[in-house]
């Protein structure tokens, strides 16, 4: 998850404006509603600004929009803060995410030159090649101009083709395409109601599994939108509407799905099994079964379960013969791997391959011979290689210490790529030889002038909680920041679904930190950063402790003077929100600004 830095700094600077002025914004009126709930009358006199198409409440919105405007204009320096943003932001030639890496180092990417709103699909041959454009997606603009993106892809195993979902306007309701790679035409198939894909091509490279939406009749309501998905298989050059459901809620009699459960279907070239995973809402822990590949999609196919949420398993690798490796914290909170046989499988009684460490276990990425294991320590990842021939596993040497992201890889080759970045460097993506045990740097993430800056640097503390527990906080600020107390200061929290705050590097970061800024990260409990007990640290009964650590990093960052409460903001998105708003709410004190 990436923190709206920016966003957050505005926020800041708007609160100093305000202090000196008493503007209101506009008032809204009240309608109040009644709702009996079992003989309890509740109040709601608001209920009607849920009604848009109100010719009041459009007024009372664009209102609301121009006095917005005209207080974020009045913010001195306001304008050039922009200007530094787009500086530092366009300085780099492109941005490069979402790498697949097939056999043979072919690579598929999503990347967005500078200036670019949105990332384009693009394909490399070896990582030196001259990168290709596949999919432009700007020639898919919705009908009103508006503007599209391409949700997800994926490349068939022979990489002659490749599945995109693409939407328009920041709708996320994409519909599934396909592109022909040596043609780079695109096939006359549309699948809508796509807007999670999970496409999985099958050995043939002409069919591939794939996640849909319940079509809603006019009898349903809008709720029922995410409710019993399935997954389908298609054939290239045959009908959509003829497509068999395969996976999902009331398909294989044995299986069990909830209308609220997701899953998908996964299978690895050179394996003969399938894996047909349930997915239950935000739960993490997953239910696992397997079936023969060449089955699925047949009345012949006989799903046998693997292992049930009880596992604890949340990840899981296909090898790219019979064994699947499964990352569980079942009586490990940091987390282990184990190895099941599926011609003889026994969860139960599996192989445990890398025990619980020190360090947390994140995920997991099969190649050829080995898997390639990312573990974290602290606010810092590493990649540990577990060869599939039973010999020790061994840590890679990586460049330098920060974030690394393995890239999708491909079980029929050796040959493994990351990008590795950290708070005040930019991201490098490299090839990684395990012959050699060397990184080689590409030019795929071409660097930008301010990936390096030197007089940047990033700190990792722990700051005590209430309880006496000590909370990470990542620390981000000029090298000659003093520690006076006078420093404007944004700490963002988030604390939910075991979810980590990786260090990652974000150029219009540095329109804040070189205004003399301090960027700070609290990685507190309800997160993943150390393991399935710092998760349920903050979960249900236990969930206070996301704000009340929230506000043991501020209180931190207060006492050692890096920043003071007329100078202190804290942001959080999404779930954060939750974080935020309870924090301000039992010690506004200790805050001057907060952006949700």
């Amino acid at each position: 998850m990436k923190p709206k830095w920016m966003a957050a700094a505005l926020v800041l600077s708007c609160a100093f404006a305000l202090a000196q002025e008493t503007h209101n914004p506009p008032a809204a009126t009240s309608r109040p509603v009644v709702d009996d709930y079992y003989g309890i009358k509740i109040t709601d006199p608001y209920r009607h600004l849920e009604n848009t198409a109100d010719p009041d409440v459009a007024g009372w919105m664009k209102a609301q929009s121009d006095f917005a405007r005209q207080t974020l204009d009045r913010i001195t320096g306001r304008a050039q803060i922009l200007a530094d943003i787009e500086k530092y932001t366009n300085a780099a030639p492109a941005s490069v995410s979402d790498v697949h890496r097939q056999a043979g180092g072919r690579c598929f990417f999503i990347k967005t030159l500078s200036g670019e709103a949105v990332g384009k699909l693009y394909m490399r041959q070896g990582a030196d090649g001259k990168d290709e454009l596949l999919v432009d997606s700007d020639k898919f603009a919705g009908p009103n101009g508006e503007p599209p993106a391409i949700n997800y892809y994926e490349p068939s195993i022979d990489g002659g083709h490749v599945a995109f979902g693409i939407s328009q306007g920041g709708s996320e309701s994409a519909t599934l395409r396909i592109i022909d790679t040596k043609t780079k035409k695109i096939l006359p198939e549309e699948i809508d109601r796509e807007e999670f894909g999970s496409v999985d091509w099958r050995a043939d490279n002409q069919s591939f599994f794939y996640n849909r939406l319940q079509k809603l009749t006019n009898d349903m309501p809008p709720t029922e939108k995410f409710l019993r998905t399935r997954i389908y298989l298609h054939k290239l050059g045959e009908p959509v509407d003829k497509d068999v459901a395969v996976w999902g809620i009331n398909v294989a009699p044995n299986v069990a799905f909830t209308p609220m459960d997701d899953g998908w279907i996964s299978t690895v070239p050179g394996s003969k099994w399938a894996i047909g995973v349930v997915e239950h809402g935000v739960k993490r822990e997953l239910t696992v079964y397997y079936a023969p590949a060449n089955a699925v999609g047949t009345p012949e196919v006989a799903w046998k379960k693997l292992c049930d949420v009880d596992a604890q398993v949340t990840e899981y690798a296909l090898s790219g013969g019979d064994d699947v490796y499964l990352m569980t914290h079942d009586d490990a909170p940091r987390f282990k791997l184990i190895r099941v046989d599926l011609k003889s499988p026994d969860a139960q009684h599996a192989q445990v391959v890398v025990p619980q460490a020190k360090t947390v276990l994140h995920g997991l990425k099969a190649a050829k011979d080995a898997l390639y294991v990312t573990e974290g320590d602290g606010a810092v990842l590493r990649v540990l290689r577990v060869p599939f021939d039973g010999s020790k596993p061994s840590r890679i040497k990586l460049p330098f210490d920060g974030s690394v992201y393995v890239h999708d890889l491909d079980v029929r080759d050796t040959q493994m790529s990351y990008t590795i970045t950290s708070w005040t460097r930019g991201p490098q993506t490299y090839e990684y030889d395990p012959a050699t045990d060397e990184s080689k740097l590409t030019d795929l993430q071409p660097a930008g002038p301010y990936d390096n800056l030197p007089d940047l640097e990033s700190r990792e503390v722990m700051a005590p909680s209430y309880d006496g527990t000590l909370v990470p906080l990542s620390i981000i600020c000029k090298r000659d920041t003093k520690l006076d107390g006078a420093n404007p200061t944004i700490v963002m929290a988030y604390g939910g679904y075991g979810i980590t705050m990786d260090p990652y590097f974000s150029p219009s970061s540095l329109a804040w930190l070189n205004r003399g800024g301090v960027y700070a990260v609290a990685h507190v409990r309800g997160g993943g950063e150390l393991g399935e007990a710092w998760h349920l640290g903050a979960y249900k009964l236990t969930k206070p402790n996301v704000w009340r650590d929230t506000i043991a990093c501020a209180k931190y960052l207060i006492e050692q003077k890096y920043t003071s409460p007329a100078k202190l903001a804290l942001t959080g998105g999404s779930n954060g929100g939750i974080t935020v708003g309870r924090a301000v709410d039992e010690r506004p004190d200790l805050f001057a600004a907060a952006n949700i």
